[in-house]
């Protein structure tokens, strides 16, 4: 089940991945993977890859799945299906050197492009031990709509990649319960007398 944390759980996964991906730079230390919101002073010591989750948006392709129904005797509890979630993050190396902000992001995109389907002992915190399977794929953005994402958190232009993970569910927290049919009487029609 999918709770209000999923969307945290996928940032924590994000996190973990990457940093373990990272790991094998040279030289020592080796970048970190960081959530981040881009406010405040970003430190370069050590290197890291800040993480930073833009946007979240309904999947429109998944908006009309049927109810979901589940036996729960001696009722039946019929619910929404879990809200389809599209997460989109904007992926930024702060080095403190040009290079270096290149062989790091070379290696981020590395890493989501070999593991473009996260699962089983990849996911992390609420998700682990799902059999959830995260989707991720470029979401290649023009310069200008970097920029504004930039411009809104109020820092200056820096090179960053964006990505989109997709299919998150968002379970709903009500449902109703009906009571299953235990029996049903057929009666035939009488057919009406003619004159």
């Amino acid at each position: 089940m999918a709770d209000f944390d999923v969307i945290a759980d996928v940032s924590r996964t994000l996190r973990d991945v990457l940093t373990g991906g990272l790991s094998t730079l040279n030289p020592p230390p080796p970048p970190v993977a960081e959530i981040h919101d881009l406010q405040g002073a970003i430190t370069t010591s050590p290197a890291r890859l800040t993480v930073f989750l833009y946007e979240v948006v309904e999947d429109e392709s998944l908006r009309n799945r049927p109810l979901v129904r589940q036996n729960a005797p001696p009722a039946i509890q019929i619910s929404k299906p879990p809200m389809a979630l599209q997460l989109k993050y904007l992926m930024t190396p702060w080095s403190g050197d040009r290079l270096t902000d290149h062989q790091i992001l070379g290696r981020t995109m590395q890493i989501l492009y070999d593991q473009s389907i996260l699962s089983g002992p990849q996911l992390a915190a609420g998700l682990a031990g799902t059999d959830v399977a995260l989707k991720l794929k470029m979401s290649p953005k023009t310069l200008e709509d970097r920029t504004r994402i930039f411009n809104s958190v109020q820092k200056p232009y820096h090179l960053s990649v964006s990505y989109e993970v997709r299919v998150v569910n968002l379970d709903p927290t009500r449902s109703r319960s009906v009571q299953p049919v235990a029996s049903r009487t057929l009666v035939p029609a009488v057919p009406e007398a003619t004159p």
